[in-house]
């Protein structure tokens, strides 16, 4: 995968987010993760070498805040700046062209982990066809088994169990993945790629389900 920022792009980038104001380090990170809308956030060890760099330089000081260090921009940085505004609204087109090549990127390995997921729900099923079959041919021939539905064939407990067991599993995913949503965006909002992501995987598992049945 090509690098996010060029050469250089990440510290003039740093500069123009401390220009709105000073900033720790968490919340540089999570500034340049909501310009990607979540596709990509940038670690602790390559923030901070590069404020550390900016702070040698001049271009950035520093003041305490409780346990937090904040940066701010300085005088010299904001000249420094100023001088290179057309380079900074390059930057800012290589993100959003990076946002779309993530986004894309994200949608390809989408797309690979539900035909994984649709073989293996395929497999899944076949086996609990030919389970039910067998269940169902027992029950046929036992007299005392379960009553026959209009159609004439005999429908066994065990699919009555096996359906019961994926409403089960439907619902436990539901949940799991309500609590999973309210905590990613209890730090931070809900993204349009990260909603499409969600629209994208539920509909390949429905269809995936439903050609599994």
């Amino acid at each position: 995968m090509p690098p996010v920022f060029a050469h250089g792009a990440l510290r003039l980038y740093l500069l123009a987010l401390l220009e709105e104001g000073p900033k720790h380090g968490y919340e540089l990170i999570k500034a340049l993760s909501d310009r990607f809308g979540g596709t990509y956030s940038p670690s602790a060890g390559t923030i901070y070498p590069r404020l550390g760099k900016l702070e040698a330089e001049g271009l950035v000081a520093t003041e305490s805040q409780g346990r937090r260090t904040n940066y701010r921009i300085t005088a010299a940085g904001l000249a420094e700046l100023n001088s290179r505004r057309r380079e900074v609204e390059t930057v800012e087109n290589d993100i959003a062209a990076s946002v779309r090549r993530l986004a894309d990127d994200l949608r390809a390995d989408i797309r690979s982990n539900m035909r994984g997921l649709r073989a293996d729900l395929a497999a899944t099923a076949e086996a609990a066809r030919t389970a039910a079959r067998s269940a169902d041919w027992a029950a046929s021939a036992n007299a005392a088994g379960p009553a026959t539905p209009a159609g004439g064939r005999r429908y066994p407990p065990e699919g009555q169990q096996l359906l019961k067991e994926a409403e089960m599993l439907l619902q436990a995913f539901r949940d799991d993945m309500r609590t999973e949503l309210r905590l990613h965006t209890r730090d931070r909002p809900m993204t349009p790629v990260a909603l499409e992501a969600v629209h994208t995987v539920l509909d390949q598992a429905r269809a995936a389900i439903r050609n599994s049945l």
